[in-house]
């Protein structure tokens, strides 16, 4: 039977949860909560009104976080893109596998099929599984046939629906995806993809820049596509490339037709949204609506397709059936490769907050990132936890949601703060590991240099394990240093005090630590 998830449900699974510890089982008799993951796209700590913005208003991510719990202290598993969403949705730190970098668009898949993962678990719980929007995880084995059946992808790993795109905004193919198929693809027009030479006889972005809405840097200036230059060299398949004003409208669409589809539930969807990645181009409804700047309209677009698909949900009457959970896949950054005037429109706002940096640093601006959920009845509602957390820790979290176990060999790094994320405790993990990647321009060519650079934050403490000299890119400064560094939070949230000469055995001891959490392969016991 399955019956509406009430208050005299979650009384049940309370009880449920006292007699087996450190789960929170859901009775038989009460219906499995519907999971929603809103995975927004360089985002920080500061975008948001209800993390202290004042030159931006969201009311309805706001909203969200009035009836739910906004983390504090929230990180995301890494300071990048592809990385964060690995871990994601594998429990593991992308950090322990080759290859877990910012991918360019023609990548092969890197969770290979038979892998354990968030969608396989739940949909072995019986859930209906969907991905819409950005993907960025590779696809097929090597060489992508953009006009065949795309195998392996997100259907082979545990999805049962996904509709996606294949990489990043400004990165080729400029084409959506059905389950394992181009949307909209016209046989006589094939795709072409490449990453390293021109095919075909599109203008680029580096050759004919009347033709450009803005500008790019040498990276971002290969295929023009609905005026934009994009990384990387793309030929056919007109008719199948999105127009990026529509397109969180089209995502949106699909998003909305998934819940509507599922509404009996349970179901899962991973919505990973776009905003405010680059390149920027919201839809008309907000262009010059912030006054910040196109960044700032594509957060108005992000806060206002929020709002809808909460909406959807309160109209189907299963928000209080359903638990939703919001971040960000990094931290922010301004300038990305396109002339948008995102910095010189910034106007004292400040879009990570308190913290240095953003995007692509191991600094906290790099990871520490907005985070909410919110479950009516369920997640403490208005709460603000300081309990330490972090997007690899979601397997463990609805593996104890859902009553399922966790292989030994999976799910190495998560942990289980189901409790922190009800805000039932605000006692989370006693320690994360944050990660990033150097980023090296070679002429046109942006790329991982292959140096990982790791740090390990324990209660307010955080040591970043000494690799390079000080580095920095698209503005953003990176916070590597040939030695060790050590900070205390708590006093210096700006990661100003480096005490490592002035504590050197609080530091060799947290590069101890750090040092065995990489050497024993896992992190969770």
């Amino acid at each position: 039977m399955k019956a509406a998830f009430s208050r005299r449900g979650a009384l049940l699974a309370g009880a449920a949860a006292l007699v087996a510890p450190g789960a929170f089982a859901i009775a038989q008799a009460v219906r499995k909560p519907n999971i929603l993951i809103l995975y927004a796209d360089d985002l920080g700590y500061g975008d948001l009104s209800c993390y202290g913005a004042t030159r931006l208003r969201t009311p309805n991510l706001d909203r969200l976080a009035a009836r739910g719990t906004r983390f504090e202290n929230a990180h995301s598993p890494s300071a990048t893109c592809t990385p964060s969403r690995y871990a994601l949705l594998t429990g593991d730190y992308a950090w322990r596998a080759s290859g877990t970098q910012i991918l360019p668009g023609d990548a092969p898949a890197l969770i290979r099929p038979g892998r354990f993962t968030l969608p396989a678990m739940l949909k072995k719980a019986g859930y209906a599984t969907g991905l819409v929007g950005k993907w960025h995880l590779g696809l097929g084995n090597g060489k992508v046939d953009w006009n065949g059946e795309i195998t392996p992808g997100p259907l082979d790993i545990g999805f049962d629906y996904g509709f996606f795109m294949p990489a990043t905004l400004d990165r080729v193919p400029n084409v959506l995806i059905e389950n394992r198929r181009v949307v909209n693809l016209d046989p006589g027009d094939p795709i072409r993809v490449d990453y390293h030479m021109k095919v075909g006889d599109e203008p680029t972005g580096g050759e004919h820049t009347a033709l450009l809405k803005f500008r790019g840097d040498p990276e971002h200036s290969n295929t023009i596509v609905n005026g934009i230059g994009r990384i990387g060299y793309m030929a056919g398949g007109h008719a199948a490339r999105w127009n990026d004003e529509e397109l969180s409208d089209v995502l949106l669409g699909k998003a909305v037709d998934f819940v509507t589809a599922q509404k009996n539930g349970p179901f899962f969807l991973y919505y990973a949204l776009n905003e405010p990645h680059v390149p920027r181009a919201p839809h008309p409804r907000f262009a010059g609506k912030s006054g910040l700047g196109s960044r700032g309209d594509a957060i108005l677009q992000l806060d206002w397709t929020v709002g809808e698909l909460v909406r959807t949900l309160e109209g189907l009457g299963i928000a209080d059936d359903t638990l939703i959970v919001f971040s960000s896949d990094n931290g922010p950054i301004l300038f990305d490769g396109y002339e948008d005037r995102a910095v010189e429109l910034a106007d004292g706002h400040k879009p990570a907050g308190p913290y240095r940096s953003g995007k692509y640093a191991i600094y906290e601006g790099g990871t520490r990132v907005p985070m909410i959920t919110c479950w009516p009845g369920h997640v403490r509602a208005g709460h603000v936890s300081r309990a330490i957390v972090d997007h690899v820790d979601l397997v463990a979290s609805f593996a104890a949601l859902t009553g399922q176990g966790l292989p030994h060999d999976g799910a190495v790094d998560s942990f289980d703060m189901l409790a922190p994320l009800l805000g039932q405790s605000d006692r989370g993990r006693d320690h994360v590991v944050e990660d990033t990647k150097l980023m090296v321009t070679t002429g046109t060519t942006v790329a991982s240099s292959g140096a990982r650079i790791l740090a390990l934050r324990a209660g307010d403490w955080k040591l970043i394990r000494g690799s390079v000299g000080p580095h920095a890119f698209h503005g953003n400064a990176i916070g590597t240093s040939p030695r060790d560094q050590l900070y205390n939070l708590a006093k210096d949230p700006g990661e100003r005090n480096d005490l490592a000469a002035t504590l050197p055995d609080r530091a060799r001891i947290l590069a101890a630590r750090l040092d065995k959490i990489e050497r024993d392969g896992r992190s969770r016991p």
